[in-house]
């Protein structure tokens, strides 16, 4: 991990991230962010598309089966919404740890884009995205290969739909022959019979897609960022159509998927909290509290208390923390810039 941004007293270099394992100098400091938290909506969604088989038209005559489709068709499906925390540097919250001879905070730890991290040790937090099971479109058997010489030489359409129902029907004879012990020639062992009856069972899957089609399914994660504002918000975070997936809030080809902030935080910052901080003091975030729903055509698919650094305030470490004659230790929480640890010897 990158440790450390050096400052020469000069906050326009706040842009220059990280430097590995510099000793500061008299009069420089580390310049860190404390971050502000926004919501990532995870919508999970599904496309699922469809294409009739070669035999589509015959499936209800040699097959008896009914409500074919003939036609291709796609659409949209919402699998999954999860709602999760994201840390971004504040702009506004950009502060420089000076380091002084008597000070033992020179060793700060922190994120690629400047946010404090960890002062004299290591965090283990894991800045990684969530590893959602997606599923993907799965090859398909292409039917021709199981088809016989006489199908394939078939003078119509008609003619090779005909024989390939003769196959299938073959094929489930076959098994039903196997499985009841009654074949000219069994398999020797339990496995080698459920490998005869596997490569069986695929090669009538295979003919019968050619009468009913195949479906695929893909997901796909689409990822809208929300900032809290006010102390209590309603908005439009996205729009979802069945025919075109999810949409952005203006395009009205999609219903609304709406998402409230409300403000429930148990505390206000003191008076003497928002008194101005020295120059010196180590900087840290106390979030508040918010309550975050997530809705679709009137139905909540999430609703939880989340914490908030808009709805908190900010603090500084006490006096004396760092002195030379004592380790300490801290860990923040890079998302929202609380203290998840304070330990020392």
């Amino acid at each position: 991990m990158k440790r450390g941004i050096i400052a020469l007293g000069l906050l326009a270099s706040l842009s220059a991230y990280s430097q590995e394992s510099y000793v500061p100098q008299e009069g420089e400091g580390i310049v860190y962010f404390l971050p502000k938290t926004k919501i990532a909506i995870d919508i999970i969604a599904t496309k699922i598309n469809y294409q009739p088989g070669d035999f589509c038209l015959y499936a209800n005559r040699y097959l008896r089966l009914n409500d074919v489709n003939t036609h291709p068709e796609s659409h949209w499906e919402i699998k999954d919404i999860q709602v999760r925390l994201v840390g971004v540097p504040d702009s506004t919250k950009a502060y420089i740890m000076k380091i002084k001879d008597k000070n033992m905070a020179s060793n700060v730890e922190l994120t690629d884009e400047g946010i404090v991290k960890a002062i004299n040790t290591t965090s283990t937090e894991e800045e990684t995205l969530p590893d959602y099971n997606l599923e993907k479109a799965q090859p398909q058997e292409d039917a021709r290969t199981y088809m016989t010489e006489d199908i394939l030489m078939a003078g119509s359409t008609a003619k090779m739909a005909e024989l390939t129902a003769r196959e299938i029907y073959n094929i489930r004879d076959s098994k039903n022959l196997i499985l009841r012990g009654q074949a000219d020639t069994m398999p020797k062992d339990g496995a080698s019979l459920q490998l005869v009856i596997d490569q069986l069972s695929k090669q009538e899957k295979a003919l019968t897609q050619a009468f009913t089609g195949v479906t695929s399914r893909t997901d796909k994660v689409f990822t809208i960022l929300i900032e809290p504002g006010e102390e209590t918000q309603e908005q439009i975070a996205a729009r979802f159509s069945t025919q075109l997936g999810v949409l952005p809030t203006d395009n009205l080809a999609g219903e609304p998927i709406y998402i409230r902030i409300r403000n429930i935080s148990s505390f206000h910052a003191p008076e003497e909290k928002k008194k101005k901080k020295r120059k010196d003091d180590i900087i840290y975030n106390i979030p508040g509290k918010g309550k975050v729903t997530v809705s679709y055509k009137g139905k909540e698919l999430f609703n939880e208390e989340m914490p908030l650094t808009q709805y908190g305030y900010t603090e500084a470490l006490v006096d004396g923390l760092f002195e030379k004659k004592i380790n300490t230790r801290v860990i923040f929480n890079s998302t929202t810039g609380g203290i998840l640890k304070i330990d020392k010897d």
